[in-house]
Parts: structure tokens; sequence; C-alpha cells
């Protein structure tokens, strides 16, 4: 276990490392920093964090600079991450405020995300799996045919057109939408076939056809919107990051085009709290030069889906790790108002 004052050398040479992009030596932590030691004593710690494992140098003639292993500790010994400025607090609600439904905030979290941390910012669409039923409407386009309307808690809208096999007053209709959504407003979607299958039941005989079509068509559009979509922004951001990267940049763009390796990532982040994956904890081989900064947001206490960043694993990781929570916190706002 490190002691308090090699941790703060640790600490000194990831602050320096991030902000000037330079490996640090000794002489330089001295002067920028109150260590209150010696350059010599600087010097023996941090032959100590390198023998560790914690810091290496680049080249012989460099500085230090820190290790998957280095930031993993950083990061872990983070007392607090970054608080956001009153300004950036009331752009980011203005700037999302101004949505005009799920696409729109999602487009707008991205960009917001982007723009914050200058990093890839990715967003998870609300999952299904997870929301509840805010409302159905059934509307009357024509005797036998209907409009069914689906809006759940995150306010995502899926519109269905149903043909019914007999004509369907609108009384009936009324009747229906009624008893239906008595049954499931603020249930969860899966809960949804227990809670209807007996609802054909209750009506006369000439209108159960048209009933059963509607909560077919219902159910189907449940299990047709279970597939998990993403919206990512920000990937000309990768490009100021160049040296970041061993090799070449390639890999990382390649890993980004792929969606699926993208909700890997996001679901292997945790539902509440915030989730940190440096380097070589990130599974797929083209972000093992990456950092990954996820947490989980939603319009109640439980998440409904995940968003956050990847870029370098130099990185402001107080900055970075508050500026994610604060946009999830303002997007399940937005998401509970609507």
């Amino acid at each position: 276990m490190l002691s308090e004052r090699r941790l703060e050398v640790l600490r000194a040479i990831v602050q320096d490392y991030v902000g000037t992009e330079e490996p640090v030596g000794s002489k330089a932590l001295t002067e920028r920093h109150n260590l209150q030691v010696s350059p010599a004593t600087v010097r023996n710690d941090m032959a100590a964090l390198e023998e560790e494992g914690y810091i290496a140098q680049p080249h012989t003639s460099a500085g230090r600079v820190p290790t998957d292993k280095g930031y993993r500790l950083f990061v872990d010994k983070l007392a607090d991450v970054k608080p956001l400025t009153g300004a950036e607090r009331r752009a980011i609600s203005s700037f999302l405020e101004g949505a005009v439904d799920l696409d729109d905030v999602v487009s707008r979290t991205v960009r917001l995300l982007a723009t914050l941390t200058r990093q890839v910012a990715v967003v998870q669409y609300p999952s299904l799996s997870r929301s509840t039923v805010r409302h159905v409407e059934l509307l009357s386009l024509a005797p036998a045919r209907v409009m069914l309307v689906l809006i759940t808690d995150t306010g995502r809208v899926e519109q269905r057109m149903v043909d019914c096999p007999a004509p369907f007053g609108e009384t009936s209709l009324a009747d229906l939408r009624a008893r239906l959504n008595s049954r499931i407003v603020g249930e969860r979607f899966a809960e949804v076939p227990r809670l209807v299958q007996d609802l054909p039941e209750s009506f006369d005989n000439e209108d159960r056809g048209t009933v059963s079509t509607v909560l077919s068509t219902l159910l189907e559009t449940l299990v047709e919107e279970t597939e998990e979509r993403l919206m990512i922004g920000g990937t000309a951001n990768l490009t100021r990051f160049g040296q970041d990267f061993p090799l070449t940049i390639r890999p990382v763009l390649e890993a980004l085009e792929e969606h699926v390796v993208l909700l890997r990532l996001l679901g292997e982040a945790k539902d509440t709290g915030m989730t940190v994956r440096i380097g070589h904890e990130n599974a797929h081989e083209g972000l093992t030069s990456t950092s990954v900064v996820a947490v989980g947001y939603g319009s109640g206490n439980e998440a409904v889906a995940k968003l956050g960043v990847v870029g370098p694993t130099r990185m402001d990781y107080p900055g970075t790790m508050g500026a994610v929570r604060a946009v999830a916190r303002y997007v399940g706002q937005i998401l509970a108002e609507n």
C-alpha cells in the first residue's frame, strides 16, 4: 500500500502529465507542487512508484508518465469530482430543455457531452425492457382501421397502424382505450402480456376479434422495439490526441464504429454510481489505449439507460467524471418532466 506522500507524488504526476502532455520529472514536480520534500526525496518516491508499476519511463532521457495501474489508483483515490460552474449548469439545463422529443434529447445529450469533455460521447436510448407505460392512445382512422400510439415513461413514442377484422365504433374504441390504460399505465413492459391476456373476453363477441388484433399489435410493438439503440458523437475529438495512441488511432475508430462493442461497454457499467474503465480493463482490443467513463440515467430512481465518454487514458478524470454525472442528472430530469 502506498504511503500518503507517494500517493501525493502520483497525483501530481497524473495532473501534470494530463495538463502538459509531457513526461514529468522530479524537478518539475517540486517546482509546481507544494510537496514539502526535497527533489531527492521525490526522485526516490518516483523510483518506488515505477518499481511498483504506477508510472513508467517512455524514453531513457524522459521523465515519467502514469501507467494504467497509476491512473486506476488515481481515480480510486479521488476525493471528489470537479463540479461544473454555475454558467455550465445553466447552459446544460437550457440546452436540454429545448428538446422536442426523445430523439432530440439523445442528440442534444451527445453533442453536449462531446463539447463539455472534448471526448467521444456515447448515449444509449432508454431501454424499453426497463420502461413503463405512460399512456396508450387509440385513434380511429377509418371504420376498420385504428392507429395505436404507445408512450413510455421516458418519452419514447411508438406508432402502429392496425387493420381490424371488422368495423370498430368510437364507443367501443373509447372503452378499449380506457380499459387498456387502466390495466397497464405505470406497469413494466414485461408485465403487459399478463395484464391484458384476458381483456378480449370482457368485450362483446362481435368486438373480441378486433380487441385481440389491437392487443396483438401492441405486444408485437413491445417485442420489436426491444433492440438497444445508441447515438455517438464527437469522434473528431480523438484527432487531438494522436500522440496518446501507441501506434495508430485506427483501431479505436474501428471499435467505435461497432455499436455492439459500445453497447457492451455501456452494459458493463453499473446502474448506480460511476464506472471508469482504464486502458487494458477494456476487453475489446481496439480500446485498450482508451478510458471509458459511464453512468446510468433515468426518469426516476432507476436507470433506464447509460451514457458516457470514450477518450485516451491521459484524461482529465475529475472534470470528465463531473461532466458525465451532471449531464446524466439533467437528462433524467428532462425525461421525468416530459
